[in-house]
C-alpha cells in the first residue's frame, strides 16, 4: 500500500463485541470462519501498518494478542470507550479504526482511506450505495413516505483519522449521543470525507451473515 510507505499509520481493531445476535458461545471476534477467527482474518488486512492494537474483552486479552499478533488492550462498556482505549495505545499520525466484524475489507479500501488522510482530511469513512427501497415507519407501525436513496449511503470501516483530531473529538464529545467516531469528529467541527467502500466489507452480525462469509472464502475473496 503506497500510502503506508509515505506516512506510517496505526490501526485499532475493535473486537470487544459480545456476538449475542450471532448466536455464538464466544465473543464475535473469536468466532471461526473457514478455520480462522474473524480477528485473524481482520488482522491480516492490516499487516502493513506501523502500529496495530486490538481492543478485546478483558478476560481474553492474551488470546486476542496471540491471534492478532499484536498488543491487546481491554475494551470498555461502550464502543466509544473501546476506541479510546485503543487510541491511548498508539502514537502514529494517522489512525484507522476498524470493526473486526468486517473481517474481509479489501486493501483498496484501506488505501483509499489512507490516501484521503494524506491529502489532508480530518476524518475519512468508506461508504457504499443503498440499493433497497427505504421507507419511514410511524410509531403505530404504518409506513410513511419513501426516502430518496440517491442521497443515502451505508457507512463501513475502517474509518480513518488524524490522531490529534480524533483525540480532541473524544475529549469534547464525551456527552454526545453519536454512533461512531466520524460523527464525533464532525460534531467537533472536523471535516469528514467519504471514499468508496466495498461489498466485501459487509458486517457479520447474524448467522446468515456468517454463512455468507464462509461461502465467499473459497470463491477467492479479496485479500
Amino acid at each position: 500500500m503506497a500510502a503506508t510507505v509515505e506516512r506510517p499509520f496505526a490501526a485499532i481493531l475493535v473486537a470487544a463485541g459480545s456476538g449475542v445476535r450471532l448466536g455464538a458461545d464466544v465473543p464475535k471476534a473469536f468466532v471461526s470462519i473457514d478455520g480462522r477467527t474473524m480477528l485473524e482474518h481482520a488482522a491480516e488486512r492490516f499487516a502493513a501498518c506501523a502500529e496495530l492494537v486490538v481492543v478485546a474483552p478483558a478476560d481474553r486479552l492474551a488470546e486476542a494478542a496471540r491471534l492478532a499478533g499484536c498488543r491487546a488492550v481491554a475494551g470498555g462498556t461502550a464502543r466509544r470507550d473501546s476506541v479510546a482505549a485503543g487510541l491511548a495505545a498508539v502514537t502514529a499520525e494517522f489512525v484507522l479504526v476498524h470493526d473486526v466484524a468486517r473481517p474481509f475489507v479489501p486493501a483498496a479500501v484501506i488505501d483509499a482511506v489512507l490516501d484521503a488522510l494524506v491529502a489532508g482530511a480530518d476524518a475519512v469513512v468508506p461508504v457504499v450505495p443503498i440499493h433497497d427501497t427505504v421507507r419511514r415507519i410511524e410509531a403505530d407501525g404504518s409506513l410513511a413516505g419513501v426516502v430518496d436513496r440517491a442521497s443515502l449511503v451505508a457507512v463501513q470501516t475502517p474509518q480513518g483519522f488524524r490522531r490529534d483530531v480524533l483525540l480532541a473529538a473524544h475529549e469534547r464529545g464525551r456527552d454526545l449521543a453519536v454512533t461512531d467516531d466520524a460523527a464525533l469528529v464532525e460534531a467537533a467541527g472536523g471535516k469528514v470525507v467519504a471514499v468508496p467502500g466495498a461489498d466485501e466489507s459487509f458486517k457479520i452480525t447474524t448467522p446468515a451473515d456468517l454463512a455468507r462469509a464462509a461461502a465467499a472464502i473459497p470463491g477467492g475473496m479479496s485479500r
